[in-house]
């Protein structure tokens, strides 16, 4: 009842409320919303298909959204989104398609939504002074990305595409509303559910509004640290090697938490040649790893034979593009596939599949990494653990079907880190 009061207020007797509705929860509980407070005529809804959806995911949007009274407008702009730059501290970043920093694909996704938006309502034929932008912004997306909403002090740990520096600007403006900026996921999920959204809606895993995009490691090279540091790392790392575990440096970096700032560090990889993995152990490494180890925040698992290599110095050179979109698609799909066949959907929170650059010594090669995460406020949070949350029969066969039907996936990882050292997403 607050937030429909606040709603109405903000919105007032005149204006019109466009919203973009990514496919999660959040949008869409935050379209509902709308609709209760405002009524659907006073509302233009659009998704926007930026090429980084997983499979199936627009039309399924569109008719789930449908069942609650609310028209979607789909806008396709994948080249769009490809060929976008933005400006950061005055600089014009390189086109999305040819960017490798996090950062600046979060960046140029984000200020691209708000173009594309902005086209929206020249095409719905609107009174850009009579509109205001919709977001289902939650409080901890507001922490993550240093918003004053919140803190005046708070670390960039990422920046969400929802609260760059032109959202910033809009909502200086008076331009934005953000119905959910107070609440968290759980009670979101609750809110959607008093709406009247189907179940399958409400328990949605989330999923970025950047989509695939941020879910692709890009690279070029295998490491930013110098070759001394890398062996320095890699023989820290050889104190690991202990009943029948070995500890590797994988050429790959991803975005992680350390104190209430961001770190981007290497990633360490963990193989046995055991036939059942002691995950108690494996558990346990992961989690001393990050503390004694200063380049790497972040610890997975390998299926396969073992790596006895202290370190791994070769990638596939990845960039955002329909075929890396197009490999990790599928094998998201096949992960999602199994986890609803299973009926696990409710056991974790959240459940990114990840594709990164290392190909493991296979020229063309690519790594997939399953990052399950299990929390209450999604601030922070344990992986889930084979045999305790999931079957590992489970995780077993998602390696296999990904190796089988994925072509150019070289090794299948599993996410062994908590939230802090490392973040939910990899970037």
């Amino acid at each position: 009842e607050e937030a429909i009061k606040q709603i109405r207020e903000q919105v007032g007797a005149d204006n019109k409320v466009l919203v973009l509705i990514s496919g999660g929860v959040d949008s869409a509980v935050c379209g509902a919303l709308l609709k209760k407070a405002i009524g659907a005529e006073r509302i233009y809804a659009i998704h926007v298909d930026h090429g980084f959806m997983r499979m199936n995911e627009s039309k399924t949007v569109v008719t789930a959204l449908k069942s609650v009274g609310l028209e979607i407008k789909v806008l396709s702009v994948e080249e769009t989104f490809l060929k976008a730059t933005t400006k950061i501290n005055g600089t014009e970043t390189p086109p999305l398609e040819e960017c490798i920093r996090p950062e600046w694909k979060r960046k140029i996704i984000g200020d691209t939504f708000m173009v594309v938006s902005d086209q929206a309502i020249k095409d719905f034929k609107l009174d850009v002074n009579k509109v205001l932008l919709a977001q289902g912004t939650l409080r901890p997306d507001l922490i993550e990305s240093a918003s004053n909403v919140v803190s005046t002090n708070a670390q960039v740990i990422k920046t969400h595409h929802n609260d760059t520096a032109l959202v910033r600007q809009l909502r200086d403006a008076g331009r934005i509303i953000e119905p959910l900026k107070d609440y968290h996921k759980d009670e979101v999920r609750e809110l959607g559910k008093s709406l009247g959204l189907p179940q399958e809606l409400v328990w949605r895993h989330p999923f970025p509004g950047p989509g695939l995009a941020i879910r692709i490691l890009c690279a070029d090279k295998p490491f930013d640290i110098s070759e001394e540091e890398v062996k320095k790392t890699a023989e820290e790392l050889k104190t690991y090697n202990k009943d029948g575990i070995y500890a590797t440096l994988l050429p790959t970096r991803s975005v992680g938490v350390q104190g209430d700032a961001r770190s981007y560090k290497q990633l360490c990889g963990l193989s046995t040649d055991k036939e059942n993995p002691d995950w108690d152990m494996l558990f346990e490494m992961a989690k001393e790893i990050p503390k004694k180890v200063h380049n790497v925040n972040r610890v997975v698992f390998v299926f396969g034979k073992a790596i006895k290599e202290p370190s791994l110095h070769t990638i596939t050179k990845t960039l955002l593009n329909r075929a890396t979109c197009d490999q990790l698609r599928a094998a998201d799909s096949i992960v999602t596939q199994e986890l609803v066949s299973n009926n696990l959907v409710k056991k974790v929170a959240q459940l990114p599949v990840i594709l990164f650059p290392c190909d493991f010594g296979i020229e063309g090669g690519r790594g997939v990494a399953i990052r399950t995460f299990i929390t209450n406020d999604f601030m922070t949070g344990v992986p889930a653990r084979p045999g305790k949350h999931l079957p590992e029969s489970v995780l077993n066969t998602m390696n296999a079907k990904i190796l089988k039907n994925v072509k150019g996936v070289s090794r299948v990882c599993y996410d062994l880190t908590s939230k802090p050292p490392a973040t939910t997403e990899w970037e």
